[in-house]
């Protein structure tokens, strides 16, 4: 951004479209986890995990202003195209996640057992979340990647869908420790080790750009990214078969659901989500695979 409020702040940080988007995530976070935090209420897991999510959303969208702000972000040794890029992707399907799981977790139409008063914080936060997370989207629908435009690779279609298969990727981690039982058989820890490998050069390749690694002169970077998808394709569809096979097949599983399997304590629905997420992140790579094919990375933006 050109600076328009003289040598050492940068007003168009907080008056452009991205800006004001970014003002809105702070107010409508804030709003948020202040409401939970007073009257709303939060437990378990799953509220932890919310709380998580605004509060941290909140601070690194104040220190993106405060860096854009005074310049200061000039002086990391980073990409900040690409961080700012890669958070915005990050910071919309977080919020989007927690947008759904409060509400459905801690938001119902009747005051028992909890009062009124309660129950109406928890739907304007419910409410706020929803904005937060608009607002987020938002920024990622203006700083992506326009036919022709020089960008940052992270505000590429590529570049966002890195993202989202990592965010996928830890859904799958999350449904495996909920006793999914891949530990049973060899050809379910084969799919571990394909969720977990693609998972870890996912986030290589994130970490890489956002640290503007990408042109070095004895690392082909952008062949060995295309290179790696076109792999993580093929691992991912060898996972498609072999999970469902091994977990569904009367042979190995339970084609059903099995009766006594109390909600949310039975392997069986673990196995149906990670097997679900399992075809979206397959999805994911090889939409991936047609366009990394037909960018160019910049390192630093």
């Amino acid at each position: 951004m050109e600076s328009t409020g003289g040598p050492y702040l940068n007003t168009a940080a907080v008056t452009s479209p991205v800006g004001i988007a970014r003002l809105l995530q702070i107010t409508f976070g804030c709003t948020t986890f202040s409401l939970v935090a007073h009257q709303g209420g939060f437990s378990a897991a799953y509220g932890t995990f919310c709380m998580f999510v605004w509060t941290f959303c909140f601070a690194i969208t104040v220190f993106i202003i405060t860096c854009e702000f005074t310049h200061l972000h000039s002086c990391l040794s980073i990409s900040w195209g690409n961080f700012t890029a890669a958070f915005a992707m990050l910071a919309t399907l977080m919020s989007v996640t927690a947008a759904v799981i409060y509400p459905l977790y801690f938001v119902q139409l009747d005051c028992y057992p909890i009062t009124c008063k309660v129950r109406d914080f928890r739907i304007a936060a419910s409410v706020f979340a929803g904005l937060l997370f608009i607002a987020y989207a938002a920024e990622v629908f203006l700083t992506r990647a326009k036919p022709g435009q020089v960008t940052s690779y992270m505000a590429t279609v590529s570049g966002l869908l890195k993202i989202v298969q990592a965010f996928v990727a830890c859904i799958i981690f999350g449904a495996l420790v909920n006793d999914s039982q891949y530990g049973k058989y060899v050809a379910t820890q084969w799919c571990v080790a394909v969720y977990s490998f693609c998972f870890v050069a996912t986030v290589v390749v994130v970490a890489f750009s956002v640290t503007g690694k990408t042109v070095l002169p004895w690392f082909p970077f952008e062949r060995s990214v295309v290179i790696y998808t076109f792999g993580a394709v093929l691992l991912y569809v060898s996972a498609a078969v072999i999970w469902p096979v091994f977990c569904f097949d009367s042979k190995y599983g339970s084609p059903q659901r099995p009766s006594a399997c109390a909600k949310g304590k039975c392997s069986w629905d673990s196995q149906l989500v990670i097997a679900i997420f399992t075809y979206v992140n397959l999805l994911l790579y090889i939409v991936d695979l047609a366009y990394s094919q037909r960018i160019r990375f910049v390192s630093h933006i």
